[in-house]
C-alpha cells in the first residue's frame, strides 16, 4: 500500500493522533464510565470497561475511599475533557471564555464544545470517533461551505454546511465504509444530514440530553475552574 492509499484509508492503517497516544480505554476504566472513545468497539462486549469494570493497575480492584469534593470536580473535568479529546489548556480556555460571556453557562460551554468542526464531523456520522473525525479534518478531507478546512477546532456556525472534499469522495473510506455505517446512523436533532450526498447542515444549538454530558458534570467543572 502506497502513501496516498494509506492517507485515504488511514482509519485502517495506523490511527495515530498527535495529542494523546496512550490507551484510550484505560481513561474510561480510570474514570469508571464509558466515554465511547473507541467508536464501534465502545458499543461492543469487547470494550475494556465491560471486561474489566475497575481502574487499571495492581490496586484497581481495591475498594476506594470516599472521594473528596475536589476529587469529584477533577473527575468531571477529566471526563468531559477526554470525551471531546482536548488538552488541558484548550479545554480551560473554552470554560473561561464561556463563563466570561453573558450567556447561560451550561449552554455556552456546550456550544463551545459541540460546535468544534471535529465534533460536528463525528456527530454527523462521517466518523465513528472524535479521534477519527480529527484526522479526517486534519488530512484535508472535510469542507465547510464548499471550502476545505483543516483545523479541528474551527467553530462551525448555524447554517454552515459540512461535506467531504470532492477528491476524497471516491476513496474507499468514504465510498464504502462511511456509506455502509451511515445508513443506520441518526445525527442529533440540531444537525440535518443528507446521507446520499454526505452533507450535514447545522440547523440549531446542541441539546444537553443528546450530548451525553450531564448538568452535574458541567456544574462541577465550573466550580473547579472558579477556585
Amino acid at each position: 500500500m502506497n502513501g496516498s492509499s494509506c492517507s485515504l484509508l488511514f482509519v485502517h492503517c495506523s490511527l495515530t493522533v498527535a495529542r494523546y497516544t496512550g490507551p484510550r480505554e484505560k481513561i474510561e476504566r480510570r474514570l469508571g464510565e464509558k466515554l465511547f472513545l473507541k467508536g464501534e468497539r465502545s458499543h461492543s462486549p469487547k470494550a475494556a470497561i465491560v471486561r474489566k469494570p475497575y481502574p487499571p493497575g495492581m490496586h484497581g480492584r481495591s475498594r476506594a475511599s470516599k472521594p473528596s469534593e475536589y476529587a469529584l470536580q477533577l473527575r468531571s473535568k477529566q471526563k468531559v475533557k477526554n470525551i471531546y479529546r482536548l488538552l488541558e489548556k484548550q479545554f480551560k480556555n473554552y470554560i473561561k471564555i464561556s463563563l466570561s460571556s453573558k450567556k447561560e453557562p451550561y449552554e455556552a460551554i456546550l456550544n463551545k464544545l459541540e460546535h468544534r468542526l471535529d465534533n460536528i464531523v463525528f456527530r454527523s456520522g462521517f466518523a465513528q470517533s472524535r479521534d477519527q473525525a480529527r484526522q479526517l479534518v486534519s488530512h484535508g478531507h472535510i469542507v465547510v461551505n464548499a471550502k476545505r478546512v483543516s483545523i479541528p477546532s474551527y467553530e462551525v456556525k448555524i447554517g454552515d454546511i459540512i461535506g467531504v472534499r470532492e477528491n476524497s469522495m471516491s476513496s474507499p473510506f468514504f465510498n464504502n465504509f462511511v456509506v455502509a455505517w451511515i445508513k443506520s446512523y441518526e445525527p442529533p436533532v440540531w444537525i440535518s444530514m443528507d446521507k446520499e450526498k454526505l452533507k450535514a447542515t447545522v440547523i440549531g444549538r446542541p441539546v444537553m440530553e443528546e450530548s451525553g454530558i450531564k448538568a452535574d458534570d458541567l456544574q462541577a467543572i465550573i466550580e473547579f475552574y472558579s477556585r
